[in-house]
Parts: C-alpha cells; structure tokens; sequence
C-alpha cells in the first residue's frame, strides 16, 4: 500500500510501517502504536471522516424521500418511519459485535467486511418490493456501517495520544459535521432525476468507492502483538474491565448524555422552527446550516487553539457549562418567564448549544480513550453505542406535548446537560489529576497532565 507521510512529532524518529501479520519492533510493543503508523494529512481525515459520516449519509440523504417511499410501497407513515428506526438500532448494537472484533483480529479485516456488507445491504434496499423487507435490509445496513464508526475511532487511538488524538477528532468535525447538512441536499437533488430508489443507489456507489479507499490507503494500525484472544468471553471481560474504571465511564456518559441534548435538536427543531416560530422550510435549513457551521467552526477552535495550551478536563467543563446555560435560556424562552421572544433570540441559543457540541463530544471521546490503549476499539464500541441508545431515547420524549410547544425540546436538552456535568463532576473527578494519572496507567492507559510540557505530547 502506499505510504503515507507521518505527522510530525517532538524528536520522535519514524520507521517503516509493519504489513499485516509481520513483526513489531519492540518500541512499537511497548507503546502499542507503530510509530510510522501514524499516517496523516488529508488522505487520512478523508478515509476517517468518511467512516464516521456514513451514518448521517445512510440516515440524513434517505430522509427527502420518506413521502415517496410511502407512496411507492403503499405503506403508513409510520411503519416507514421504522426504517430509520431500524437503521438507527443497527448503528447503535453493531458497534458492541465490530469493536472487540477489531481488537482480536485487527483493525482492517473487520472493516472491510463491514463495508462489503454494508454495500450489499444498500444495493439490496434499492430492490426492496415492499416496506418489511426494506426494513430488514436497513437494519443490516445499519449493523454493517457501524463498522466504520467504531472502528475510525480505534484507528485513530491506534495512532494518536493525547493532544495530538484531541486535535484529530476535532478535525474530523470538518468532515462529520458538514454530512448532516449536506447529505439531504444531496438526497433532495438526486430525486429531482430519479426515485427514491437512486437515493441507496448513490450510497451503494458511495459505500463501494469508500470500501476500495480503505482498502488501498489504509494500512493496519493494530500490531499483533497488540491483539486480543479469548473470543466473546474475553470481548465480556475487556468491557467490563473498561466498565469498571470509574472515569472511563463517566467520560462515556458525559459524552452519551451531551450527545442526547443534541439528539433532542435534530428531531425537534424542524418542527420548532417552522410550526412555532413560522419560519419556511428554507429559513429552517438556512439556520440548521449556520448551526451545523458553529460545531465545525469550535470543533476546528479546540483543535487548533485550545488543545495543548488548556487541559482537556477544563476544556470539556465549559462545553458543558455552555451547552447548559444554553438550554436554560431555551427553556425559560419556551415557558415564557421571559415573555415573548421571536426567533432570533431562540435561533441564538441554538447556535450556542450547536456550538459547544463541538468542544464537549471530541473531548469527551478524547479523554475516555485515554483510559485505555489495549482494548480501543472495546472502548470505542461502548463509547458509540451508549451515544446512540441515549439518543434514541431522547428524541422522541421531545414531542411528548405535542409540534405546538418547544418546552419538551428545552427540558431533555437541559436534562441531557446537567446530567453529563454531574458524571464528569461525579465520576471524572478532573481536579484529581494525579489519582486519574495513575489509575489510567493501571488500566493500560496514557497518564494525562492537566497541561503537556513543552516539545511533548499529552
């Protein structure tokens, strides 16, 4: 496969890569990572930003057609909507099977079979003859394209540590925050040619031309030596142990409970700014665009800026904090205590909390893949999946009152965020630096410094 430059690093030298299978040079055992495995540059963020926004491509570009799907197969509304339900679960329990399994066989060979399978399922809803067999098929699509969520974020804990894994999630925000704008542009454009129907014919050749990347610029980032046995009860006992860390954890519910708040944006918002403001559907995507804008905009801020001049824990903090006043406004705009608003103070406070997904949700994986160098991708499967599920069951409790009022939207949102901060508080313990160091180096982790010393890495 061709070779890639490696990023540049505080006096570290670089080696060629090992192939699949060949032996690791002893520095590489001791740290887990081949040092010139550390592939980066735009090839790199392409083929990592491409795995993590195949779920907003399969879920967001299929949403224009849901209308014509209903007519088509001649079925309700709301058995139709099951299959993004279906999709969505599939994402979400995929994620527990792919992880362990990339971390006993290595990175590579499960992610090419999830991504053939995933091709195969896509091309297969294109054929669909009625409603439940489409569901059927975008559950396995869904089973299939968890592969490459769980496993790019393994890849890139394979290859990075500290400030320089911080800074590559949130440059993966580029590519994973721009796929929810674009993907029902896209899906809009292409039924304005042809049918729902080429809506999964354009994934498929997406899945396909992604599968071929992988294939031929990706190398393995899990050595052998690495790799775990034990098969499903030693992938129960990896998870448990990771369970067991109490920091791990409370990163992974900050993370699952933010990722909620914004959850309870995406199904609610369309209907809060149309129905109750009465804003047109091209004012609703104009601000869900700026929106989707500001998370990539502070994700590239942290990135560039504040990671490796402010610890991560702070940084995390005033995510939280941000996207909690933030939802207080939202409420006490919804209720009316501060009487009436119009859109451009509710618009405001979404942007806010849109913003701050940018900070907390990279920062937040950043720091509960630190707790673990020997089970990344385990961590990376119980990281994905908690997000998922905790969002699954937000979204619908934000229309629990009904499309006539934003205060179900402003309630989860506002749940979701103080509950995260109690976790990170709670279970983090971020002022305890030197009990979370040393119980991360005891759990095969990277022991974190509120703040790297000059010329290294965190």
């Amino acid at each position: 496969m061709p070779e890639q430059p490696a990023p540049p690093t505080s006096g570290a030298q670089h080696t060629a890569a090992p192939r699949d299978g060949a032996a690791v040079p002893p520095a590489a055992r001791r740290t887990g990572r081949p040092a010139a495995a550390r592939r980066t540059g735009l090839l790199l963020v392409l083929v990592l930003g491409g795995l993590t926004a195949t779920p907003p491509l399969a879920m967001d570009m299929y949403l224009p057609a849901l209308p014509e799907v209903t007519r088509s197969l001649h079925a309700p509304a709301a058995t139709v909507q099951l299959t993004l339900t279906a999709c969505l679960a599939g994402m979400a329990l995929g994620q527990l099977a792919v992880g362990p399994m990339s971390d006993r066989w290595g990175r590579r060979r499960p992610l090419l079979a999830g991504l053939a399978v995933y091709v195969v399922a896509t091309a297969l809803c294109a054929l669909a003859p009625n409603v439940e067999t489409l569901v059927a098929f975008r559950l396995a699509q869904g089973l299939a394209g968890a592969a490459g969520i769980v496993i790019a974020r393994a890849v890139v804990r394979d290859l990075y540590d500290g400030v320089a894994m911080a800074r590559f999630f949130s440059t993966l925000m580029l590519v994973s925050g721009a796929a929810p704008v674009v993907a029902p542009l896209i899906g809009g454009q292409i039924l304005r040619v042809t049918d729902w129907r080429g809506v999964f014919v354009v994934l498929t050749v997406v899945g396909t031309a992604l599968a071929v990347l992988v294939w031929t610029r990706l190398p393995e980032t899990l050595p052998p030596a690495d790799r775990h046995t034990g098969g499903a009860a030693g992938a129960v006992r990896a998870m448990r142990a990771l369970l067991a860390d109490l920091p791990f954890t409370g990163y992974m519910l900050t993370g699952g409970f933010a990722f909620a708040a914004l959850f309870a944006y995406i199904a609610a918002s369309p209907f809060v700014i149309q129905e109750i403001y009465g804003a047109s559907p091209q004012t609703f995507s104009l601000l869900f665009g700026v929106n989707s804008v500001g998370l990539v905009i502070a994700g590239q801020v942290n990135g560039k800026l504040l990671v490796g001049r402010v610890s991560l824990d702070k940084v995390l903090g005033a995510g939280l904090v941000a996207t909690a006043l933030a939802a207080t406004a939202l409420l006490l705009m919804s209720t009316g205590v501060l009487g009436p608003v119009g859109l451009a103070p509710v618009a405001a406070a979404l942007f806010v909390l849109m913003s701050a997904m940018g900070i907390t949700l990279p920062n937040a994986q950043s720091l509960a893949l630190l707790r673990t160098r020997h089970a990344a991708g385990s961590a990376s499967a119980l990281l994905g999946t908690t997000s998922f599920l905790v969002g699954a069951v937000a979204s619908p409790l934000v229309g629990i009152a009904g499309e006539r009022t934003a205060v179900p939207m402003a309630i989860v949102q506002l749940a979701g965020a103080l509950v995260a901060l109690a976790c990170f508080v709670g279970m983090c313990r971020p002022w305890d630096a030197r009990a979370n160091t040393r119980a991360g180096a005891e759990n095969g982790g990277t022991p974190v410094r509120a703040k790297p010393r000059e010329g290294e890495e965190r």
